[in-house]
């Protein structure tokens, strides 16, 4: 399986993500930069975290015209696979590839800490690899991640199987407490209707090995590349001794 890791001016996380692809799932990745045109040599792309050009507007708001966006939309119009980790999640909601938006944290401040996040719903080829009521984590690190949307939409979205991870606490309980940055209804992690665009604001790539504290999010990129070669991706059948 082939990733398209795709790098925006002030990328941070894109050789991070790129180490997990291929260093950990044993897949090859490329970096692509923001003025590519062409995907199609990738089976999935991965929108990765940092920063992007044009963030002091908002986050996302000048990136999501960069070039590569347009191919991203025919990319997941033919059905295929895309991921957006923290700033990715704010590109793909900028560009209307996932429903709501990021604004800025209820505190104002930028946080950098660990998450736990409970499994809604496992209906897409991202957490397939889950179990609902599961509770992984993950480090959360942003300015911008308070998740907002209307309640119409929430309510299609909730019917619908889209919010897919929300924060809670360890024992998998919601609470203010649990959400770090004020997301409506404890909201970490969406996808589009359909299943195959994913975005959410904790930072997978940084929990995908032991040594990290924590393995939970190899869940995820295990769960893109089991979905498209079930002969693949054997790190999919996490030993719970893995996980810290």
């Amino acid at each position: 399986m082939h990733f398209a890791i795709l790098v925006f001016p002030g990328t941070n996380c894109e050789r991070d993500t790129l180490h997990v692809v291929q260093d950990v799932l044993g897949e090859t990745g490329a970096l692509v930069w923001h003025e590519a045109i062409d995907l199609s040599p990738f089976d999935a792309v991965i929108v990765p975290g940092g920063f992007a050009h044009g963030d002091y507007l908002r986050t996302g708001a000048v990136a999501r015209f960069s070039p590569v966006m347009d191919s991203v939309a025919e990319f997941a119009a033919n059905g295929k696979l895309v991921l957006g980790i923290c700033n990715g999640f704010q590109i793909l909601c900028e560009a209307g590839l996932l429903p709501g938006a990021l604004r800025r944290n209820y505190t104002s401040h930028f946080i950098c800490r660990d998450s736990y996040l409970r499994v809604e719903s496992n209906r897409n080829p991202f957490l397939h690899l889950t179990n609902v009521g599961d509770v992984l984590r993950m480090p959360v690190r942003h300015g911008e991640g308070c998740y907002t949307v209307d309640d119409d939409t929430l309510a299609d979205m909730e019917r619908n199987n889209q919010v897919v991870l929300r924060y809670v606490n360890r024992r998998g309980e919601l609470d203010d407490a649990s959400n770090p940055n004020g997301s409506v209804s404890n909201i970490a992690g969406v996808c589009n209707e359909r299943g195959n665009v994913f975005g959410l604001m904790p930072h997978p790539e940084a929990a995908s090995e032991a040594i990290l504290g924590s393995a939970d999010g190899l869940r995820i990129f295990a769960g893109m590349t089991r979905e498209l070669d079930p002969t693949r991706a054997r790190t999919a059948d996490l030993n719970p001794t893995m996980v810290l």
